[in-house]
Parts: C-alpha cells; sequence; structure tokens
C-alpha cells in the first residue's frame, strides 16, 4: 500500500533539457575520411600565423594612420601590403580548407553549434576583408580631398574584421 500522494507544490521538480537525458540517445560515432583530417591539420597550423600577421598589419597600419607626410612611408605602404596579400592568403587556405570540411562534417550532429558559429565569424571576417581591401586608399585617391576620410573608412574595417576573426579563432581554442 502507497501512502497518500503528495501535493504538486510539494513533489520534486524535473527538468530534463534536450540531449541531457540518461534514457536519451547517445551521440552518434561519426567517422571522417583522410582528407578531413589532413585538412584540418593543416587549418590549424595555418591558423598559428593569423595573431602574429594581425598585430603586424595592425602595427604598419597605425603607422601609417600617424603619418602626414605620405611620402615618406613608401616601404611602411609596402610593408603593410605584403602583409596584406599574407593574411589574404592565410584566410584563402583556412576558407578553404574550413568550408570543405564544414561540407563533410554536416552530418554529424556533434558540436554542430560550435562549428556554425565558427564558420560564420570567419566567412563575416572574409567579407570584411575583402571590403578592407577595396577600401584601401590608393593610386590617385591619395591626391584628393577624401583621404582622410577613406583612411578612416580602411582602419574601422579592418579592426571589425580582425575583432570578428579573432572572436572565431578564440572560440574554438577555448570551446572545445
Amino acid at each position: 500500500m502507497n501512502g497518500p500522494e503528495l501535493p504538486a507544490f510539494i513533489q520534486p521538480l524535473r527538468f530534463e533539457l534536450a540531449g541531457d537525458s540518461t534514457q536519451g540517445q547517445r551521440p552518434r560515432a561519426f567517422t571522417y575520411s583522410r582528407a578531413y583530417e589532413t585538412r584540418l591539420a593543416i587549418h590549424h597550423w595555418a591558423s598559428y600565423a593569423t595573431i602574429p600577421l594581425f598585430v603586424t598589419e595592425y602595427y604598419l597600419g597605425q603607422k601609417l594612420f600617424g603619418d602626414t607626410s605620405r611620402t615618406a612611408a613608401s616601404g611602411t605602404r609596402n610593408a603593410h601590403q605584403v602583409v596584406a596579400l599574407g593574411v589574404a592568403g592565410l584566410f584563402g587556405v583556412n576558407t578553404v580548407t574550413g568550408v570543405w570540411n564544414l561540407w563533410e562534417a554536416r552530418k554529424d550532429p556533434n558540436a554542430r553549434l560550435r562549428r556554425y558559429l565558427h564558420a560564420g565569424l570567419m566567412l563575416a571576417s572574409d567579407a570584411g576583408f575583402v571590403a578592407t581591401g577595396a577600401s584601401a586608399p590608393g593610386g590617385r585617391s591619395r591626391l584628393g580631398p577624401n583621404f582622410d576620410s577613406q583612411e578612416r573608412t580602411h582602419r574601422g574595417i579592418a579592426i571589425a574584421s580582425m575583432a570578428t576573426a579573432l572572436a572565431g579563432y578564440v572560440m574554438m581554442l577555448v570551446w572545445k
């Protein structure tokens, strides 16, 4: 014989979050190809160049931003352009390897949110870097009256793109 049933407000509350049930499904095993592992290794190793390239590019950009002579900084400007090409190359390699691996992992339910957040942040920063290059004051526009405005726009887009990329980068380091 069971005793009297407790009123509803005294009974313990039971919460079950999606995917947290002990009686629910186990995470599915998912196998990736050897090519996936190779692309992932390339993606990881190339990513180590991100912070040094960003720091160098920011330093060179700040040096150019503060220079009022516009002619004495041709060496700095050339270095800034070379490092910008390095950033473009890095993001080209990481975009190709990352998107290709994202496509292969599309059916893997494990860590899906993390993968898509990272991909979204990095693709947004890719678009930002394209806009940064397109907004760069160069050539004849250096002589025009809007140079300072173009310079500030270029700098703002570059910093926003770097911040977005660093958010995606740090997210993958921390959230494993």
